[in-house]
């Protein structure tokens, strides 16, 4: 049997290796779920957030199978070694389409304010910059590429709580912005995106400077994670620092 863990607190050391927002703010009970083996003596765990999954501690086939109601036909599946790894394709198969990420280093107090200053105030006449509100949270979900900015928060309330955003607008229309995928005690994990007819114009770097100022304001740690190499350069130039890559599955269930 799987179990939906209340007491996170039980499971702490075996997510000890992970340096995850995601985790980060399943393990705080601030967003998304964690499942165990037992309840009583977890020995594998489960953490889950939106689109994420993280394994943890002893191998358990029946955990890696395990597909909680809310679930979505894929998901991205995260070992914690190559053991956890493998143990992901045997279960799935061609299901399972192996990728590399890339994790940036979790360094507070790093970012130069000038600097993030001057790139955010970069920004073009024809454009406008605004904090996310209630009318932008929910013009994020009309169209695909914009709901990740918000989607793991069931309502504006929860959202302005928990997580925190900034959007540029052409004519009253979202066309990039930079939020909270989720988040953790005092930090975010960063979604970042431009609409495609509008990207190579650096719109998502001055998003990208503006939230993190926001979020120096508030005191929260604006967690940065990369699926490609392109996020990696534009973190870089926001005052990040890479730490290494690794391996996630893209699962899709309806393979």
């Amino acid at each position: 049997m799987i179990y939906k863990l209340e007491d996170t607190k039980t499971v702490n050391y075996l997510f000890e290796k992970w340096d995850e927002g995601v985790i980060w703010g399943c393990l705080e009970k601030v967003m998304g779920d964690i499942y165990v083996d037992n309840l009583n003596n977890p020995t594998s765990a489960m953490a889950i957030l939106g689109d994420f999954c993280y394994f943890a501690g002893k191998l358990n086939e029946e955990l890696v199978m395990f597909k909680p109601d809310k679930f979505k036909n894929s998901i991205i599946m995260v070992p914690e070694d190559t053991e956890w790894g493998t143990l992901i394709e045997k279960c799935f198969g061609n299901k399972a389409e192996k990728t590399t990420r890339y994790a940036m280093k979790k360094e507070k107090g790093v970012f130069n304010v000038e600097h993030l200053k001057s790139i955010a105030e970069g920004l073009s006449k024809e454009y406008e910059i605004k904090i996310i509100d209630e009318k932008l949270y929910n013009a994020c979900f009309k169209e695909q590429w914009s709901r990740d900015f918000v989607a793991q928060y069931d309502t504006y309330e929860m959202y302005s709580e928990k997580g925190m955003g900034v959007a540029i607008l052409k004519d009253g229309e979202l066309i990039s912005a930079a939020s909270s995928y989720s988040g953790f005690k005092d930090g975010i994990e960063v979604e970042i995106a431009t609409r495609k007819d509008y990207r190579h114009k650096g719109l998502a770097s001055i998003c990208g400077a503006k939230l993190i100022l926001e979020c120096i304001k508030k005191g929260w740690y604006p967690s940065w994670d990369a699926r490609i190499m392109w996020s990696v350069k534009m973190a870089e130039k926001l005052g990040y620092h890479f730490s290494h890559e690794y391996v996630a599955y893209n699962v899709n269930y309806n393979d």
